[in-house]
């Protein structure tokens, strides 16, 4: 790849999903009572009642008549989960009354399940998807197969005219509770560095088009030219928007991209970047191959010298 490859950049977004399972009201509810039964047995409180054995068959209940459309049954078994919890959070809530330190190790543990009973589903503001991993969000895709991925949208950036060792990946950041997509491009495009050697100007990045999530902001602020422009020049760099897109696919279909098992806000980061610099390095490893043919067929193809 030269330095001159890099000068123009071509940005989209993805989500990157999170190991969590689908979160519906029932399973987080029935989730939260168990951490909360489990956290007070490890403490050494005595619960009037753990609901161990009637919230679990609540919650099968919940399923089946969900499945089966029959929702009235549904949503009186989700009642019951949702007073099971709620009895569990009073219960623990009175023995900790007056004791700083179980205060302190409850203060967490009870905020989760106290915003999961009260959340619903049309409200504004952040909302809990997963109890080990509350930074997930929900990012509606509206596909059919998939219309909601819960993770965190992530920046990908390629460059415009494709290099002869392959289509590179320049950059990748997690962009966390950003909503609009112009947006995360501002936030992103700040952080690139110069991928070569040289320190002139005319090596960093500048963005050329964006692509589809991005065709309404660019780097300096001003939206990107238009189809039907005069010169036929951003037409091209407009048909290669998509370019971007077999990137996105290989990185998170090889490289682990398409499911992310580190823990927090900063295990997105580093699965985000690596899972990049993962698919860079397997591009120049498949250069590398091919170079390493071309240099024992040029040794076999040489003549032999006569014996003597």
């Amino acid at each position: 790849m030269k330095p001159a490859d890099t000068r123009q950049v071509i940005v989209d977004t993805t989500v990157q999903p999170k190991n969590v399972m689908f979160p519906t009201d029932a399973k987080l509810i029935h989730r939260a009572r168990e951490r909360l039964v489990r956290l007070a047995k490890r403490t050494g409180l005595h619960l009037r009642q753990s609901y161990v054995r009637v919230g679990k068959l609540a919650l099968i209940s919940h399923q089946r008549y969900a499945h089966a459309k029959q929702f009235k049954r549904a949503n009186k078994a989700l009642r019951k989960l949702k007073t099971y919890l709620g009895r569990t959070i009073r219960d623990i809530g009175r023995q900790i009354a007056g004791d700083a330190g179980l205060d302190a190790l409850f203060k967490w543990p009870l905020y989760q399940p106290a915003t999961v009973l009260e959340q619903r589903q049309r409200q504004r503001g952040r909302k809990i998807y997963s109890l080990h991993a509350h930074e997930v969000e929900c990012i509606g895709k509206g596909k059919a197969h998939m219309p909601y991925e819960f993770g965190v949208k992530v920046s990908v950036a390629t460059t415009l005219k494709r290099s002869r060792g392959g289509q590179f990946a320049l950059h990748a950041k997690h962009c966390p509770a950003i909503p609009m997509t112009a947006t995360r491009w501002q936030a992103s495009s700040p952080t690139w560095k110069r991928p070569s050697a040289t320190r002139s100007a005319a090596s960093s990045p500048t963005p050329a088009i964006a692509a589809i999530t991005h065709r309404r902001a660019t780097s300096s602020g001003s939206s990107p030219p238009a189809r039907n422009a005069a010169s036929p020049q951003p037409k091209r760099q407009m048909r290669r928007r998509s370019a971007v897109e077999p990137v996105i696919g290989h990185i998170k279909s090889e490289h682990r991209m398409g499911r992310n098992y580190l823990a927090g806000q900063q295990g997105d980061a580093l699965n985000a970047i690596l899972a990049a610099v993962g698919y860079s390095f397997s591009l120049l490893l498949r250069w590398l191959k091919g170079f390493l043919w071309l240099l024992i067929a040029a040794l076999q193809s040489q003549p032999k010298e006569l014996e003597a």
